[in-house]
């Protein structure tokens, strides 16, 4: 169950309106990078997270926060587009810049909405929940949280050099700071839970006896001049203390595919047809080794 008392979490105001600002706010509520997305893959990796309890509770506290991160960003939408113009012809004949203004906002703030947000990026595309991961695995959610983190401080520093209201900074401002906890939060239960070294492989739960042990931490050069390009991933110990780096150019290890003739009833051209498929409704398989 979620409350609200109607109160916003930090304070949203606007000096001088900005309704092309307004869209660039819409990347912060239903972009990639924004409040959305986190919003609601804290909340599913919370609802769908088994033991312990701390963990369940500690996602679903932060997704409620985001929640309050989305109120802020629609209050600022809102706020920056009052006084926008709405009709192409009064406005502009009014005033050219208007006509400007007009030729940069999202044009749903008027048609769809009455000058109000709407769950969608700057450039109007609906927000996808495909962006959002839940996996079931602690350190693999804690590891997509902190990039998803770190794309959101990135695309709210973005927004502050791109205003100069104090008001919208000042928000701006503490939605950067709860990014830096938020990264920092993630961050912390992986090294509760032992570490990158104790979480690495993820999940570390399959027996790594049972890996092709010669590829697990070897980096695979796909030049054609045989050249890789080396640094910390290859040479020295790998990050979780089990192996050791190494260059390998990559070779082709398998045969060239073979795949079965098309079924006389799979809609392929005659040409295709073998006689072996054509006395062979079901098909056949092949295997490559």
């Amino acid at each position: 169950m979620f409350y609200t008392d109607g109160k916003l979490q930090y304070p949203v105001r606007v000096e001088k309106p900005n309704p092309i600002f307004a869209r660039a706010l819409q990347q912060a509520i239903g972009g990639v990078e924004g409040e959305i997305r986190v919003m609601m893959q804290y909340l599913f990796q919370g609802w769908g997270s088994r033991s312990p309890k701390k963990y369940r509770d500690m996602l679903i506290n932060t997704g409620t926060e985001e929640i309050g991160h989305i109120e802020m960003l629609s209050t600022a939408v809102a706020l920056n587009l009052e006084g926008a113009p709405l009709s192409m012809q009064e406005d502009v004949a009014q005033d050219g810049v208007a006509g400007a203004v007009l030729g940069g906002m999202n044009l749903r703030h008027i048609l769809s909405t009455g000058l109000g947000a709407t769950p969608e990026n700057c450039n109007g595309v609906p927000f996808n929940a495909s962006h959002v991961y839940a996996s079931g695995n602690l350190a693999a959610d804690m590891l997509a949280n902190v990039t998803a983190e770190a794309t959101g401080r990135a695309l709210a520093v973005r927004l502050y050099g791109m205003t100069d209201d104090p008001g919208m900074r000042d928000m701006l401002s503490f939605l950067i700071a709860r990014d830096t906890m938020h990264q920092q939060q993630w961050l912390a239960v992986i090294e509760e839970l032992g570490g990158m070294e104790k979480v690495l492989p993820i999940p570390n739960s399959f027996p790594q006896e049972q890996e092709a042990n010669r590829f697990s931490y070897a980096y695979f050069g796909h030049r054609i001049d045989k050249q890789v390009p080396a640094g910390r991933w290859t040479e020295g110990a790998s990050l979780d203390g089990k192996g050791k780096f190494e260059p390998m150019i990559s070779e082709p290890l398998g045969g060239e595919p073979m795949l079965a003739p098309p079924r006389p009833d799979g809609g392929a051209q005659l040409e295709q047809v073998s006689p072996a498929a054509a006395n062979d409704p079901s098909g056949s398989t092949s295997s490559v080794a």
